[in-house]
């Protein structure tokens, strides 16, 4: 079990950020401190489902914990890019944020049918990235089983908006 405290030890607070209202979550601590990134990697790696091939991370921050969590799973990476970052052929999917809007992009090629995939990301807000996610996972045919992030923002119901998206196996390792 995830030590929670020290994993939200290392989560600070910052008002108005991006913009006026929005309290911004600084992660940059907690990767700082090589004992609660650990943590919060082997935490997200608990609760993944057994046999993941794929572990999709949007970016920029879902990469961090994304790419660990896949070596540790022994499965593969695939990145989540904002337009115009992928080389090849893509899929795309527009969203709503809790403070603008964004598109997210995924390689035509980038998982097959039927993949057993995780979404990892740091924090669940709205829901709209992970959403996305979910929509560029369907497009591609793969199966998305569990999304699983450091931090879920329960007071912006994200998680109703990924029910609503069809993606009901989800955890987080702390939520607010």
């Amino acid at each position: 079990m995830a030590d929670t405290e020290l994993i939200s030890s290392r989560i600070r607070d910052v008002p108005d950020f991006p913009k006026p209202g929005v309290t911004f979550k600084d992660i940059t601590p907690l990767l700082s401190d090589h004992r609660a990134f650990q943590e919060a990697v082997d935490g997200i790696v608990a609760s993944a489902p057994s046999q993941i091939d794929i572990v999709v991370g949007m970016e920029a921050r879902g990469f961090i914990f994304a790419a660990p969590v896949a070596l540790a799973l022994n499965a593969g990476f695939v990145p989540v890019r904002k337009p115009g970052k992928l080389p090849m052929e893509v899929f795309e999917e527009s969203f709503n944020l809790e403070y603008g809007q964004d598109t997210l992009t995924i390689h035509r090629d980038a998982i097959g049918p039927g993949a057993r995939v995780l979404v990892v990301d740091d924090i669940l807000a709205t829901g709209g990235t992970v959403g996305a996610t979910g929509g560029l996972l369907r497009q591609l045919g793969a199966d998305l089983v569990h999304v699983s992030v450091l931090l879920e923002l329960g007071f912006l119901n994200g998680r109703a908006v990924l029910e609503q998206n069809g993606i009901d196996s989800f955890s987080a390792l702390l939520t607010i």
